[in-house]
């Protein structure tokens, strides 16, 4: 079976071209009556193998950090950090195999950042004379930041040697959290009252970072579209989170006012989604959604079954809004002004 990894790796060689590749994936997708631009490719999994290999790593990952942890918790890091870089080498340099790739950048990377957070806050640190005698929230947020900066240059070099497309969410991630970090480090008075906000202005920058990565590869036929996808799915729970935890949803204090304004920002993100042709806003917010719709129904009466009709209504919406994706998306981008539509992906 040929996979998009393999059809790429024929585009990079030479043995086929960029525009027949493209005309192969839209052939498929015509079948599918979908257009190919639409289907929101990525790539997980290119066989059964990834997930053998996968629980091999896992493993071994564990029992090399539960090793190495017995000397020092910082070494049991490294140790992860080390092997991790070192079978991707072979599994993701060599086999470009998908899911032991994420698994192997994950566990790279997180490797680092624990390394860098237990060797700040190990208990010789913390006793030598002027430096942490106590460890306050300031000062851990400050050694979190350092940790994050150490985990995001670390990303930024395995992205320089592999190219694994969700390298870009994940070192966007871990420099948000230095910022976020060291942010509050130096104001801690904001953490309480700025947080939900901060997380909010982050996750509208990654949206950002994400567009532009579309906006780079409108017709979603070169990893450049993979990365524009690990983006979006790390930029939808920090833009929804936030903007719904602001409203008190969850919280208890949600009334009716702030139910109905709850249902009017998911369909306000449906837009957005629509246009930008990704749905990882309209599944970030779902719950909460869920949630709203519920309330709502409690208020109209329909006490006893309002679950069941949340998910009936919400349930229906969204394959009615799958099977017409784009025609809606048409409509939506049609209205849009032309200089956004030539940053977008075609319709």
């Amino acid at each position: 079976m040929v996979s998009d990894d393999d059809l790429d790796a024929a585009v990079a060689a030479g043995i086929v071209s960029a525009e027949n590749v493209a005309a192969l994936r839209g052939f498929v997708a015509q079948r599918a009556a979908i257009p190919a631009v639409d289907e929101e490719y990525f790539r997980l999994l290119t066989g059964f193998n990834d997930i053998f290999v996968t629980i091999a790593t896992v493993l071994i990952l564990v029992a090399l950090r539960q090793l190495a942890s017995l000397v020092s918790p910082a070494l049991g890091g490294l140790a992860v950090a080390a092997a991790s870089w070192g079978l991707a080498e072979y599994f993701t340099r060599r086999r470009r195999m998908a899911l032991p790739s994420i698994v192997l950048l994950v566990s790279f990377v997180g490797g680092l950042f624990f390394a860098a957070l237990n060797l700040a806050t190990s208990p010789a640190v913390l006793e030598r004379p002027g430096l942490f005698n106590r460890v306050f929230a300031t000062e851990l947020l400050f050694v979190t930041g350092a940790a994050a900066a150490l985990a995001a240059a670390g990303a930024w070099a395995h992205w320089r040697r592999f190219k694994v497309p969700i390298t870009v969410a994940i070192a966007t991630g871990a420099a948000l959290l230095m910022a976020l970090a060291l942010l509050f480090g130096c104001l801690p008075a904001l953490l309480k009252d700025w947080f939900q906000p901060a997380l909010f202005l982050s996750g509208l920058a990654t949206f950002a970072l994400a567009l532009g990565w579309d906006a780079s590869d409108r017709t979603r036929t070169t990893r450049r579209s993979d990365v524009a996808f690990w983006l979006h799915l790390a930029a939808a729970p920090l833009i929804v989170h936030p903007a719904f935890a602001m409203l008190g949803i969850l919280t208890g204090s949600a009334t009716m006012t702030t139910a109905i304004l709850a249902v009017a920002i998911y369909l306000a993100l449906a837009v957005v989604a629509l246009a930008v042709d990704r749905r990882a806003l309209l599944v970030s917010a779902l719950f909460y959604v869920l949630y709203a719709i519920g309330e709502l129904l409690r208020e109209a009466g329909a006490l006893g079954a309002s679950l069941e009709l949340t998910a009936l209504i919400i349930g229906s919406a969204l394959l009615l809004l799958s099977a017409f994706w784009h025609p809606a998306r048409r409509v939506i981008v049609a209205a849009l002004p032309s200089a956004l539509r030539e940053r977008l992906p075609v319709v």
